[in-house]
């Protein structure tokens, strides 16, 4: 249905032109000869000018020299909806055919390079087109439809979609974690909300780093230094481009980050569950003495006990019996898994054996491991939950971790091959129509502009990002589900894509003003786009569970960021 919409668009724009642009009648001698004499000219001529005023006073330019032109204010918002239109329809497109090419290639160089790269097309398109139309000064006068957009779509992420997500997927949060699909709370603004995983939280810091370009490109007007002004946009777009080759890299290698990650997370699980099971052995006795120090009599008394032989080892097969007594599904490990971690982590001489002095050693690095990773006021030795609290807080970010890989575990696709080609095919049409009608809906954005006086930078702010970002979307389904994983999906897709945004449309941008010798004039849309990714990224980066109230201070982001700029720019004058 989708396509049969875009098809009849499509068809409206290409016959639309003659009805929309028309070329009026502006020589007054030939409206001498029309006259039967008996209208008045005066009165003949006020008709034609009136008929002329309402389709258009000058000419326009057709795009490729058959679409659509108009300088008329419906005329271009017609021409403006239907381009955004089908810049939204490529947006659609390309998610879909990354969508499917993911499930059949996996993540890695696919998942991390490839498919970020071509989500963040629709915008560099657009971005390259606002600045390489016409004369310089016809470029300096476009390239803010590239800034708007820019702008306009890290603002629209950060706080419309951001809060519209965790509306739409807020859970009952219970000790601090949203359950998943219990909604019984109503619209309770601390008692409801949204859990994500600990890679979201990642995303969200990386996120903030993503913006340091945007800091160098300022620097000269922050020092009032107008000669380096190029100079610093070049160095922005060095790092702008650095910083995206390592990110990139980044995505490709995060499966195997994340591998051993979970790893370590599992081994400190394992580590926690067994001196919870030793402590629950020692009677009254306590491994660390009043000093903070290992009690190493209690320790050997331990392995004592474990030594069932009384011949002074401990063997793979005692530990089993040790580890059977555990929690095991709390690890996430099977037995021979268990006891094979622990053999390893003790057994320093390789004898598949371990000693007395090896458990003490082992034990004392195992309790040293707990107080390094203990808060502040759980660091005396006379705390009883200090064990306790370290176990509990490994469990939870084994959890966060495990999030993304508990449930809705991709299946085999059928026909793969078939598939993978219609996923290419999906992604180069994309890229086709986004590289054609990009020109077109910077030249529509401009005439409107023109035409209403409206600056170009609110119209493009304003209406593009939402005609290019797929993400609005795919978002608010994830977040519909009301689950920890897809939570976490929504979250990381917002996430990722203003990062990709900050690296890969702003260097396009960049590299389009230092080339072309244009004026870096931006100063309040760069503060704008530092203060909402440096506000909601803080907020993403140190928790992991979000309240209902925390979608009203995004959506309020939202219309502050339109008044700061309007303020700085038509009140302050900041250039």
């Amino acid at each position: 249905m989708g396509w049969k919409i875009s098809f009849i668009c499509l068809v409206i724009l290409l016959i639309l032109p003659r009805f929309i642009f028309g070329r009026p009648i502006i020589n007054q001698e030939a409206l001498e000869v029309v006259s039967d004499g008996v209208q008045d000219q005066k009165e003949s001529t006020n008709l034609i000018y009136l008929k002329q005023k309402l389709v258009s006073a000058d000419t326009c330019t057709e795009p490729y020299g058959f679409l659509p032109c108009t300088n008329t204010v419906l005329g271009n918002v017609f021409l403006v909806l239907v381009y955004s239109y089908l810049m939204f329809m490529v947006a659609k497109l390309m998610s879909c055919g990354s969508e499917v090419l993911l499930q059949i290639l996996g993540p890695g160089l696919v998942g991390g390079l490839f498919l970020p790269v071509l989500s963040s097309l629709p915008d560099a398109a657009i971005i390259l087109a606002s600045g390489l139309s016409g004369s310089k000064e016809t470029a300096q006068t476009q390239v803010s439809v590239g800034m708007g957009l820019l702008a306009g779509s890290t603002v629209m992420l950060l706080t419309l979609l951001w809060g519209s997500c965790l509306i739409v997927g807020k859970c009952d949060i219970e000790n601090s974690v949203a359950i998943d699909r219990k909604d019984t709370k109503a619209f309770s603004l601390t008692g409801s909300g949204v859990s994500t995983d600990i890679w979201t939280r990642y995303g969200a810091r990386i996120m903030i780093a993503s913006t340091i370009p945007f800091l160098i490109v300022q620097l000269p007007q922050v020092l009032h230094s107008t000669s380096s002004s190029r100079t610093a946009i070049l160095l922005s777009f060095v790092v702008s481009v650095s910083l995206l080759i390592v990110y990139s890299l980044y995505q490709v290698f995060q499966p195997w980050i994340q591998r051993r990650r979970l790893a370590f997370v599992k081994h400190k699980n394992l580590m926690s569950g067994l001196l919870e099971h030793l402590k629950s052995q020692v009677g009254g006795g306590r491994f660390l003495k009043d000093n903070g120090e290992p009690n190493t009599g209690v320790i050997q008394k331990v392995f004592e006990r474990l030594d069932e032989n009384s011949d002074g080892y401990i063997t793979a097969k005692d530990l089993r019996a040790l580890i059977i007594g555990m929690r095991l599904e709390e690890t996430n490990m099977e037995l021979d898994e268990a006891a094979e971690e622990i053999m390893l982590d003790f057994d320093k001489s390789h004898d598949s054996r371990i000693d007395i002095e090896e458990f003490v050693r082992g034990i004392t690095r195992w309790l040293q491991k707990v107080k390094h990773s203990a808060r502040k006021d759980e660091m005396s030795p006379l705390t009883p939950k200090l064990l306790n609290n370290f176990h509990q807080k490994t469990i939870e970010e084994q959890d966060m971790l495990l999030g993304c890989q508990s449930d809705e575990t991709m299946g085999n696709m059928k026909n793969p091959g078939w598939n993978t080609l219609k996923a290419v095919l999906m992604l180069l049409l994309g890229t086709v129509i986004a590289a054609v009608f990009a020109d077109p809906l910077v030249d529509a954005v401009d005439n409107f502009s023109t035409a209403t006086s409206i600056p170009s930078f609110f119209v493009s702010f304003l209406i593009l990002p939402f005609a290019s970002s797929s993400e609005i979307v795919s978002g608010l389904i994830f977040a519909s589900r009301k689950k920890i994983r897809t939570a976490s999906l929504a979250y990381s897709e917002i996430y990722g894509s203003v990062t990709m945004s900050n690296m890969l449309s702003l260097s396009v941008f960049l590299g389009l003003v230092y080339i072309r010798g244009l004026t870096w004039n931006f100063s309040s849309e760069v503060l704008i786009i530092l203060i909402v990714c440096t506000t909601m990224g803080l907020i993403a980066s140190f928790r992991t569970t979000f309240p209902l109230w925390m979608s009203f201070v995004a959506l309020a982001l939202y219309p502050f960021s339109l008044l700061l700029i309007y303020i700085l720019d038509y009140a302050v004058g900041l250039a």
